[in-house]
């Protein structure tokens, strides 16, 4: 039990360490990643992939170095994505896309449903093809 006591304590002080006044960059966190999901309507079907970004992309996510540029480039805003430039036809097949987790240091705690699966690739590029 005190070997639990003192590895909590090392973890959470290395979470206490903040980055230099006018540093460029966050400062790489361990365990940095996001398990990313999509779900059907009614969640009668779910799929979900984990996605590290640091130190470099890895996880089982198909487009791992698309999606963390993306994110970079969004700073972690999921909201902010640049997604793709294309149209999607009206059809009304809802689908719920989740982050939960860390990126950049910061806590993740998104989800957001779409019309389709079209609407959420347009609005989201690659982080959610998987």
């Amino acid at each position: 039990m005190r070997t639990l006591h003192l590895a909590t304590a090392a973890l959470l002080s290395l979470g206490a360490v903040a980055p230099a006044a006018g540093a460029a960059e966050p400062v790489p966190v361990p365990g940095d990643g996001l398990y990313l999901t999509v779900s059907g309507d009614g969640e009668t079907w779910t799929r979900g992939v984990r996605l590290e970004c640091v130190p470099v992309p890895a996880g089982h996510h198909p487009y791992a170095a698309e999606s963390c540029a993306a994110l970079a480039a969004a700073d972690g805003d999921l909201d902010a994505l640049e997604g793709q430039p294309w149209r999607c036809t009206e059809e009304n097949a809802p689908v719920t896309a989740a982050a939960h987790g860390t990126f950049a240091g910061r806590t993740i705690n998104w989800r957001r449903t779409f019309t389709n699966a079209c609407t959420l690739e347009a609005s989201t590029g690659d982080v959610f093809r998987f």
